[in-house]
């Protein structure tokens, strides 16, 4: 699994001009699954991404997690972190799963964040949607699960 994490002041998603997830101070989430990938990684993938401390601390210093300042998540679905564009001008998708396989690990991934407390709000997977967002820092950090 891939994610471009973004530490936000506030973010939403918008299908069709309506407003379909809103936070304040927390984290943007772009969430990749490959093919694959497994439950174990989407597991270990939110605990990592939950946990970061990237938030200033009162030495500004980063050291504070999303629960320390209260924060929140938006999740959105983005296949394209699989983009593979080695070759001519037209990346090609191959490595990203296949919706029966990407969207219950999108889900589990949602799920998981929300058990550990967190309010999380979400695009619609496979939809049009035009997410907005008001970087914080900035700080936008790229983790994938190979790597981890």
């Amino acid at each position: 699994m891939r994610a471009v994490l973004t530490r936000v002041s506030r973010a939403s998603v918008s299908i069709g001009g309506e407003v379909v997830g809103k936070i304040g101070t927390g984290f943007l989430i772009l969430l990749g699954v490959g093919q694959n990938d497994t439950e174990a990684q989407c597991v270990k993938l939110a605990d990592k991404l939950t946990g970061l401390r990237i938030f200033d601390d009162e030495n500004d210093k980063m050291n504070w997690s999303l629960t320390d300042v209260g924060g929140e998540i938006l999740v959105i679905s983005q296949f394209t972190l699989y983009g593979n564009c080695r070759k001519g001008r037209r990346p090609e998708y191959l490595a990203a799963a296949r919706p029966e396989i990407a969207i219950p690990l999108y889900e589990k991934f949602v799920a998981l964040c929300r058990d550990k407390g967190f309010h999380v709000e979400t695009g619609v997977f496979g939809a049009d949607m035009q997410v907005e967002s008001v970087n914080n820092g900035p700080v936008t950090l790229v983790v994938d699960t190979d790597q981890l």
